[in-house]
Order: structure tokens, then sequence, then C-alpha cells
């Protein structure tokens, strides 16, 4: 994979992606320069092409960030330069109304496994010994329950996630399967 590949492939979406989070144009279009330059110059230290997207995306948002650091040093910090956390609970709440759906479009029982351990709160240990499961048994359930929910997010939108696997910015599939109640 080449930078004009990934440059080419990427450039617009990550402009939209500054210009959501940077107001002034100009910095828009010298943040973009730096991402070629810092993507390029770590080109060798992606491990896999499969994690491309949210690598260079990875690569966007550390630079927005040293952006403000930059911008703040001297000044005070405003409530507007707190995009970072906004945009976390926007996205999460975004997000959240798709939880429901696609849980109730998982089967009956991995859904209730869900619906009991994620939304309700209830602890694994407890879950298993009422329901007469392993401990270790009901663990490997709730992994691949959790993992077909993941696979209908990812069947609806396409996910960017940071280093620790939160999600940091989403983009609706225009044909995905069972997005009919997502924003």
């Amino acid at each position: 994979m080449t930078i004009e590949t990934i440059w080419q492939e990427y450039r617009t979406a990550l402009t939209r992606f500054l210009q959501s989070r940077v107001s002034n144009t100009a910095d828009v279009e010298d943040l973009l320069q730096e991402i070629l330059i810092k993507s390029h110059n770590n080109l060798n230290s992606l491990q896999s092409a499969s994690s491309l997207k949210s690598w260079v995306f990875q690569i966007a948002n550390h630079v927005i960030i040293d952006y403000y650091r930059k911008k703040a040093k001297g000044q005070e910090l405003q409530v507007e330069d707190l995009w970072y956390e906004e945009d976390a609970a926007d996205i999460k709440q975004d997000l959240s109304q798709c939880i429901t759906p696609f849980i109730n479009a998982l089967p009956e029982d991995t859904a209730s496994l869900l619906i009991d351990i994620d939304l309700n709160n209830v602890k694994q240990k407890d879950y298993a010994k009422a329901n007469d499961i392993s401990y270790s048994t009901l663990k490997s359930r709730v992994q691949k329950g959790r993992k077909q929910l993941r696979d209908l997010f990812e069947d609806c939108c396409h996910l960017s996630l940071d280093k620790q696997g939160n999600i940091i910015d989403y983009q609706q599939k225009s044909q995905g399967k069972g997005c009919g109640g997502c924003p």
C-alpha cells in the first residue's frame, strides 16, 4: 500500500473529519498536510491493511489534539475547545439508539443474555448460577454475543476506533443490514 493510494482513498473523509473539529479552513489544510507527512513517515508501522482506516484516523485524531494543545499554550482553554468530550458523548448517544434494535435482531437466547449482562448489569457469576450454566461457558456466550452485536453495528456503519477500541467516529453505510432504527 502506497501513501498515494491511502491519500486518494481517505483525503475527503479526513477533510470532513477535520472540518467537524477545526473551524479555520486554513488550519484544516495545514493539519491535512501534517497527517500526510505523519502517515508517510510511519507507514512502516502499519501492522495490517485491514486496520488502515482506523490507523489513519488515529493519526488525524492525534494531530488535532496536538493542534489544540499548541493553540492552548499561553491561552485559557475555552469551552468550545473541548470538542473531543462533546463528540464522544454525541457518538455514544447516537449509537446507543441502535443497541435495542440490534439486540432484538440477535437470536432470542443471545439477546436475553446481553440484556441481562450488559444493560441490566447482572453480574456474570450471578447469571451463571441462576441459569445453571458454568461460568466459563457463560463468559464464552457473552463474548460471542458481543461479537454478533458488533458485527451488526459494522454491517450498518463504518466505525473509526482509537487505540483503546473506543469509537471516535462513524459513518452509516448506505445499504447496511438492519439499519432502520439507527440515527
